[in-house]
């Protein structure tokens, strides 16, 4: 089976980060959409909705983009080149493919590898081959990525560094857009997933458990951090329901989706009785929620689940 030790390491750090959960859900549509391929590292990171249907995601350890089908049928897109034998991603140690967004045909994602030729925000064009377009530190972790259609900027959560990046679409020199310290990490990952609304950058810390909001100045500068939810350990992706800022939370450690409200109260609505399998990102299209399950920690079925969530 592909496991790096490091993979291993990660279940480890994850099993500390869970909390008691509830052990029923109380939504009934819900359905394992795609099964991926656990022995060839298909751990999905990341994902990016069509309209079509279709699901874009990164496979953090095969190194890897692909094409979910609304059928379930999966097409690898692109595996990114392998870097240098010897070399460590920091804290994780192996080659991770995270964040990832679609702007019309084109999908922008990140790559850590511990080394400056690859480490950074990585673009694939249709038809095209993946490139990358900006460099990231090689001692850091690009996480969380968001694209400001407004701007054209691309912001990006370093979960090593504690560090938004920001930079351009079009590419080059990635900026320190806020080092605030309530993204830094307390031993193992900090700032973590990342979106925008409302004139904001919203951003996760997987170690503190928080859900942090930075507004962006009329100059387009980070403002001080507010933060808008806590609790909740091992936090790792999210994304806005539609209502207010009324958000859906992966918490990976104990497998479990939770519906956080505006006023940062949250309650468990998805669990492992639903499938999920160490959730680490999810999109929201109208009233159906895609999840995807790495199976860090359990190992068993890294997957894509499907939930239709109340009006």
């Amino acid at each position: 089976m592909f496991k790096p030790i490091a993979v291993v390491t990660l279940a480890a750090a994850l099993l500390g980060l869970q909390p008691a959960a509830a052990t029923t859900s109380p939504y009934d549509d819900v359905r394992v959409a795609a099964h991926f391929d656990l022995a060839s590292g298909q751990q999905p990171e990341n994902i990016a909705l069509a309209p079509s249907g279709v699901a874009y995601v990164t496979f953090a350890v095969a190194r890897q983009v692909a094409r979910v089908a609304p059928d379930g049928s999966t097409r690898i897109l692109a595996t990114l080149p392998a870097p240098a034998a010897g070399s460590k991603t920091p804290v994780l140690g192996f080659p991770l493919t995270s964040g990832i967004v679609r702007d019309g045909g084109t999908l922008y994602f990140l790559y850590a590898t511990g080394t400056a030729d690859l480490t950074g925000v990585w673009r694939l064009r249709p038809g095209g081959r993946p490139e990358r377009i900006a460099a990231l530190p090689a001692t850091g972790v690009p996480n969380g990525l968001a694209l400001d259609e407004r701007t054209g900027n691309l912001y990006i959560a370093d979960s090593v560094l504690g560090t938004i990046w920001r930079v351009s679409k079009s590419g080059g020199r990635a900026q320190a857009w806020s080092t605030a310290p309530e993204l830094a990490s307390t031993g193992f990952l900090g700032a973590n997933g990342l979106k925008l609304r409302g004139g904001a950058v919203w951003v996760t810390n997987l170690d503190r458990g928080t859900i942090l909001r930075l507004p962006i100045d009329h100059r387009g500068n980070a403002g001080k951090p507010q933060t808008r939810a806590t609790g909740l350990a091992g936090i790792d992706d999210f994304a806005f329901t539609g209502h207010g800022n009324q958000l859906l939370a992966t918490l990976n450690g104990s497998s479990t989706v939770v519906l956080v409200q505006g006023d940062g109260t949250s309650k468990p609505i998805l669990t492992p009785a639903n499938g999920l399998q160490n959730p680490t990102s999810l999109a929201v299209r109208g009233t159906t929620a895609y999840i995807l399950s790495a199976a860090y920690l359990t190992q068993k079925d890294p997957n894509l689940i499907l939930a239709r969530l109340p009006r």
